[in-house]
């Protein structure tokens, strides 16, 4: 069996992390959301993928090749234009002819559990669609069930249109049956040509859709920074030890820890884990790293750092006394001696972000901040919870950040200015 997988979409909800890569790369427990996938594919037995993309395609094609490492052969297709999930699912018709298929959307969290859920409830012939329980479905498209069949799909649905407590988790089963409704499939009042209403089609014409129940914490959207967290968290639960690095005395390890090669850890250090430290790191003296904390490859930590549920990716250099909790950080930052993110209000309410021009709230009492790639803080900067720092951002020694810094952007004090149009 083949896979078609859509990785076209640009992530705007996760900039300034998606500024400089596609979602489907952003890292949790390790690795790149898409590659837990692929390695799901592969476990179960599927060999071959075609991966639908557009948006910052040349870094999917370097990081994943031929497929060759993950054990899948993997072909590419471009979507010129990003019109929709059928409109993508359709340029896979000649990739995977008359035979069956499973199709998702690439930028989620899926454990290998979920794959083997949707192929155990298939049967040949029919369509299958992997569903999950959840209280409120309406950020996502809500499933309506006669027994084990679907019925009904509502994208988004209102407060008190329907009282499914399903959501669809967009892992399908198909055969080549599915292409006849994508081609029938009008465009939506969001104007794409969305594969629901190709399914809404499919069911019409009187064909079986059934429905397969993926296990607890099996999958996940991942559509806003504090999701990267939970992926992360999820990742990280199934980790098994492993140590390459150089431990020095007087290190302390409880719980499963990755240590990759070369990676020093100085003397002093307290790690609790789950914790994935990548290749090639430096990480102490004395410090304090916290269970469900991703570090990448290439990382500095200082002595007498505390980093706590959080993502550093690769290249990053956090400074001698700091303090990083619940917080994603991109790729080639260096932040000063003494940076400190605070990571809960003081009326203990849920954290708020600004994400795409709305403040969204995030449902989390605790979350620190997001930086994007190759960003710098000065000597002693305090970052707020739900703070955003865009990707080449400065912010002065000294200050508390209160307010979003934008890409490219120099915060100092009382102005904040374009880093191009500073005087020399």
């Amino acid at each position: 069996m083949k896979a078609v997988i859509l990785a076209a979409g640009r992530g705007e909800r996760l900039r300034p992390l998606t500024e400089t890569r596609p979602k489907q790369l952003l890292p949790v427990g390790g690795l790149p959301l898409l590659e837990w996938s692929l390695r799901g594919l592969s476990e179960v037995g599927i060999n071959e993928a075609l991966i639908v993309t557009h948006y910052m395609e040349d870094k999917i094609k370097d990081q994943l090749g031929d497929g060759s490492r993950l054990g899948i052969s993997i072909n590419f297709a471009h979507q010129d234009e990003v019109k929709g999930t059928a409109h993508a699912f359709a340029l896979g018709k000649d990739f995977v002819g008359d035979d069956e298929f499973i199709g998702f959307y690439g930028d989620g969290f899926i454990a290998v559990e979920s794959f083997k859920a949707v192929l155990d409830a298939h049967e040949t012939g029919e369509t299958t669609l992997g569903v999950i329980p959840i209280d409120d479905p309406s950020r996502l498209a809500a499933v309506e069930l006669d027994g084990d069949y679907v019925i009904r799909l509502l994208e988004k649905p209102q407060q008190g249109e329907t009282t499914s407590k399903l959501a669809n988790t967009g892992i399908y089963l198909f055969n080549s049956e599915i292409f006849d409704h994508i081609r029938d499939t009008g465009i939506s009042s969001r104007g794409e040509y969305e594969v629901t209403d190709s399914i809404g089609l499919l069911i019409e014409s009187g064909a079986n859709v059934k429905a397969a129940i993926l296990p607890a914490n099996g999958w996940m959207d991942v559509g806003h920074p504090w999701d990267l967290l939970e992926a992360n968290a999820r990742a990280l639960n199934g980790l098994v030890s492993s140590v390459s690095g150089d431990i020095e005395e007087n290190v302390s390890i409880y719980g499963p820890v990755h240590i990759g090669k070369g990676t020093r850890i100085r003397s002093g250090t307290y790690l609790e884990g789950p914790i994935y430290i990548g290749a090639c790191s430096d990480i102490g003296p004395n410090c304090y790293i916290r269970s469900y904390t991703s570090i990448g490859s290439g990382v500095r930590i200082g002595n007498a750092c505390e980093i706590k549920n959080s993502i550093v990716m690769d290249s990053s250099h956090i400074a001698h006394l700091s303090y990083f909790g619940d917080s994603v950080i991109g790729a080639g930052c260096n932040f000063g001696a003494g940076t400190i993110t605070a990571n809960i209000r003081f009326d203990k309410k849920y954290i708020k972000m600004n994400l795409k021009g709305s403040r969204v709230n995030s449902g989390c009492r605790k979350f620190g901040v997001v930086v994007g790639d190759s960003s710098q803080t000065g000597i002693n900067v305090s970052l707020l919870p739900g703070i955003k720092v865009g990707s080449e951002a400065w912010v002065a020694p000294g200050l508390i950040v209160d307010e979003d810094v934008p890409s490219g952007y120099f915060l100092k004090k009382g102005e904040c200015v374009l880093r191009n149009d500073m005087e020399s």
